[in-house]
């Protein structure tokens, strides 16, 4: 007998000891550590930095650019062909150096698709033979490239661009909500292996108990050897259900900790998260803070404007294609570089370049009906992933609003299964009841506590799907915020 205490002694302190040495989590806790350190909400800002960048390199396109370029030295030294009156060639030995630098300012402007510049040019020209050097330069220019009749590919990425900005960081929000459900699922999948374990862990017990009570009713008379062995089964399956259990929770608690990026060694201890206050979700609400929040909303849009832009990109390049370029300033040359500052001399140039499709056999028209029919598909399209937005949206509003109330009657179910196993359990050991019925009750307790842990699984999962659905907190009412 003093043995026996001993044994639990020990099995309680190790228990304690044990219990003591767990990381003790809540949902809430777990969610937290996901988004900051998991590498899904790491590769989350990732992708939302680079989102911003990209803008910024597409906001800089449209400021001035000032650029320093040049040849320098542009040294040659061999023998090329000279053409002479006569028409023969004539190999002269060269040896010089042609260096050029250009200081260049220019602007897009995006209402007209052209550029505009400013430059400064210097050449120095060296005849190494002859022993001479000369200076050429352009001490102001301003000029103008204007496509004429083209598609203007500024003026659409000035509608477009910002879109995919704004879809960029709506998604970044989207994505953390995204991290938020996944660490959700696998909080659920170590909390259910967890309870599983603790139902095994104590059925075990229950089944040991029971059985040497049965193996002292035996001897007495008041049970059957059938009833005896029958609970003999129920404590070898209830064992290989414990190692069963343990198996479960280790690689449930694996795939959280790889999820959330821990290292810490620590076991993990859930706790059961309570079900919120009640509260009532309108769905047209749901469904309008979805369209104002959600980056597919904006997808929409952008899909939309690409379509209608590659219909004018075809149409305007199935035409009369033309370009101006002209430029006014001043140049000189001189055997110094000062001298192409002293009167210098008026330099202009102006060309224009067409092009115009006379015959192409239908090829011009093909590409504008394909583009057309884009337009049409893009459109249907558009319009089917509103509807299947729209039905996600009042899906999820009805479905939580239904596990609120679920949660609420798996909680009392389990609540009456386990009384009742309780009072199953003393009417055996008064040899009130038969094994049979025992082991019904069991069976009902075990299946009413996993039914009130799937139920909150369910509602929880459904409460962070609605959020990631809508990006918008109805429990707080506000929006989510990165």
């Amino acid at each position: 007998m003093k043995m026996r205490y001993l044994y639990f002694f020990l099995f309680v302190l190790q228990t304690h000891f044990s219990g003591a040495q767990a990381l003790r989590l809540s949902l809430t806790e777990v969610v937290q550590q996901a988004r900051e350190q998991s590498v899904a909400s790491k590769q989350a800002v990732t992708l939302k930095k680079t989102n911003y960048w990209k803008y910024r390199s597409f906001l800089a396109d449209f400021k001035p650019q000032l650029s320093l370029n040049g040849t320098v030295p542009g040294f040659t030294n061999s023998y090329i062909q000279v053409v002479q009156p006569d028409g023969t060639v004539s190999f002269k030995s060269v040896s010089n150096n042609n260096s050029t630098v250009n200081l260049l300012l220019n602007q897009s402007v995006a209402l007209t698709g052209g550029t505009i510049y400013m430059q400064q040019q210097m050449q120095r020209f060296d005849d190494f033979a002859g022993n001479k050097t000369s200076y050429n330069g352009i001490p102001f220019e301003f000029g103008i490239d204007q496509p004429l009749f083209r598609f203007n590919k500024m003026k659409w990425d000035r509608k477009i661009e910002p879109l995919k900005f704004q879809e960029g960081n709506q998604k970044y929000i989207g994505d953390l909500e995204q991290v938020a459900l996944a660490a959700t699922g696998l909080y659920f999948d170590l909390l259910v292996a967890q309870v599983n374990l603790q139902i095994a862990d104590k059925n075990r017990s229950n089944s040991d108990t029971l059985y040497k009570i049965a193996g002292h009713k035996l001897e007495l008379g008041k049970i059957s050897q059938n009833d005896l062995l029958q609970l003999q089964m129920g404590l070898l399956t209830a064992q290989k259900d414990l190692a069963s259990a343990n198996q479960s929770a280790a690689v449930a608690s694996l795939k959280l900790k790889m999820f959330l990026s821990s290292r810490d060694e620590r076991a993990l201890e859930l706790e059961v998260p309570q079900e919120l206050d009640e509260f009532t979700i309108d769905p047209q609400r749901a469904l309008d803070e979805a369209f104002a929040n959600r980056a597919d909303a904006i997808t929409f849009a952008r899909r939309l404007l690409e379509a209608t832009r590659d219909v004018v990109q075809a149409k305007k390049e199935n035409g009369l294609n033309a370009s101006v370029s002209a430029t006014f300033g001043l140049s000189n040359q001189g055997p110094r570089p000062g001298d192409i500052y002293v009167k210098p001399q008026d330099r202009e140039f102006v060309e224009l370049q067409f092009t115009l499709p006379i015959m192409t056999w239908g090829r011009n028209k093909a590409r504008t009906e394909v583009a057309k029919a884009n337009q049409e598909f893009a459109q249907q399209s558009v319009e089917q992933d509103k509807l299947t937005f729209e039905q996600e949206i009042f899906t999820q509003v009805t479905l939580l609003q239904m596990l609120q109330k679920q949660v609420k009657l798996t909680k009392l179910a389990d609540q009456i299964a386990a009384n009742r196993y309780q009072i199953a359990q003393d009417r055996f050991i008064l040899s009130n009841l038969s094994v049979t019925d025992l082991g019904i009750a069991m069976q009902e307790k075990d299946r009413a506590k996993r039914d009130y842990i799937l139920a909150l699984r369910d509602y929880w999962q459904s409460y962070y799907t609605l959020r990631l659905l809508t990006l918008y907190d109805f429990e707080r009412n506000q929006k989510i915020e990165a």
